[in-house]
């Protein structure tokens, strides 16, 4: 392995120390997760497939997921771990290397955990188990272990598991379902020992602070609660009036809380005295996906609808309150837009660019779509079944690909599934793009 071409990339002083607001900006598509070595070196998840890894405001890009990435963390300061829309859970090493395959589930993956005392990966799936995956200081710098001898799958949960969380000591794992339970495994058993909490509502977010002796979590509902560690008794309550949960942090001293909801606000927490400290809309519109303490504790990152991730000085808070950036185009007000307009903002814009350059987006630009052949666009990873088909785009394929749902009409494609009903909206998404993906559009 290089020297040159490790993964070892130390962040420009002024995003450690500065304590300023700053944006990193570069990916195609929603941050999805955000990650942050000891060291302050920053790693982003997107739903643009890709994984980013920050020198100063300049991006190293991983490639090498066939979907979004939900989820990504550090090992150590030279190998990162990421999963996602694919069911893959993959290592990365090196800005050249495209990845190795450590596992794979039968859904979508949604965490991770990383326990270095164990030399263990758990993953969280939507499949309903929770993976373990051996991963050593050797094997992450020499080779991985073959994927029949590797995992260890955890059945228990009755839905999708959302988080993972491991003990200091690597022998206790901590996991939150859709199903609405917080569960306690036995690493070394395989075994459940514990359900911890029966929320009733699933729960998204599930933060860990074996110190202090408390654990948090967020859910659906919009409940936001502390709770004992071993009783699951409860400590805290900093329910909103915000729906649902989907981001929670602790600080590296865990003296802070943050909490990201899909209403757009962050709430900080102090866990000294368990009040709210600050509470603040973070985004112009949507949800906030991932957050993440800087490693000195003193900013809070935040990753949501932008193609940007944001970074707060958390003692200003008070004068930094919003993500100041250009709307996207799915962000607009929808009254501004026509009714084919506003099929393409929802069902297209966040994977799709018009331009002739795909803009680093989940999918290949729609720039001059009709009659062009399916799976050719230039430099874009296709799916094997797509790359292969001999769909012609068109009226009729378009109109097809949404009454049927993409899933359906191209059985085994990337494109996420989802259809639009309404024979209208449909003719209206065919008009728009009709002239807005033209060599030279119509105004």
């Amino acid at each position: 392995m290089q020297h040159g071409a490790v993964l070892l990339l130390a962040l420009m002083p002024s995003l450690v120390t500065a304590q300023d607001f700053f944006t990193l900006k570069g990916h195609g598509g929603p941050i999805m997760g955000i990650a942050v070595s000891p060291g302050g070196q920053i790693a982003t998840a997107s739903f643009d497939n890709s994984v980013g890894l920050w020198d100063g405001q300049t991006p190293h890009w991983f490639e090498g997921h066939r979907a979004a990435v939900n989820t990504v963390a550090f090992w150590d300061d030279t190998t990162l771990v990421s999963a996602g829309e694919d069911f893959d859970i993959r290592v990365w090493m090196t800005v050249s290397d495209i990845g190795s395959l450590l596992g794979q589930h039968k859904g979508k993956v949604v965490d991770l955990a990383l326990s270095r005392k164990a030399e263990l990966v758990a993953s969280a799936s939507w499949d309903g188990t929770i993976g373990l995956w051996p991963l050593s200081d050797h094997w992450a710098k020499v080779i991985y272990p073959p994927l029949d001898q590797a995992s260890v799958l955890l059945h228990g949960h009755d839905q999708g598991v959302n988080k993972v969380a491991f003990s200091r000591d690597g022998a206790t794992l901590y996991s939150a379902s859709v199903d609405g339970t917080l569960r306690v495994w036995d690493v070394e058993r395989t075994a459940q020992r514990q359900t911890l909490v029966n929320h009733g509502f699933g729960i998204n977010e599930m933060v860990l602070n074996e110190q202090d002796g408390w654990i948090a979590y967020g859910a659906v509902d919009g409940v936001t609660r502390v709770i004992d560690l071993e009783t699951g008794a409860q400590i805290a309550d900093f329910t909103l009036d915000r729906r649902p949960i989907l981001a929670l942090a602790l600080s590296p001293d865990r003296r802070q809380l943050a909490v990201g909801d899909g209403e757009g606000y962050i709430t900080i927490v102090g866990t000294q005295d368990m009040r709210i400290a600050h509470d603040f809309r973070a985004t112009q519109r949507g949800p906030v996906w991932a957050l993440a303490f800087s490693a000195d504790g003193q900013n809070i990152h935040a990753g949501g609808l932008d193609n940007a991730m944001y970074s707060w000085p958390v003692a200003s808070l008070g004068t930094h309150n919003q993500a100041t950036t250009a709307p996207r185009s799915f962000q607009r007000d929808p009254a501004e837009m026509d009714n084919g307009e506003r099929q393409f903002a929802r069902k297209c814009s966040i994977c799709h660019s018009l331009t002739p350059d795909s803009e680093r987006r989940a999918g290949p630009t729609l720039h001059n779509l009709f009659e062009r052949a399916a799976g050719t666009v230039p430099n874009y990873s296709y799916s094997e079944t797509l790359g292969g088909s001999d769909i012609v785009w068109d009226a009729d394929s378009i109109n097809a690909l949404f009454d049927l749902g993409p899933d359906h009409y191209i059985p085994g494609t990337k494109m996420p599934m989802q259809r639009i009903s309404d024979p209208q909206d449909r003719a209206d998404l065919i008009a728009y793009l009709r002239q807005a993906t033209a060599k030279e559009p119509t105004p």
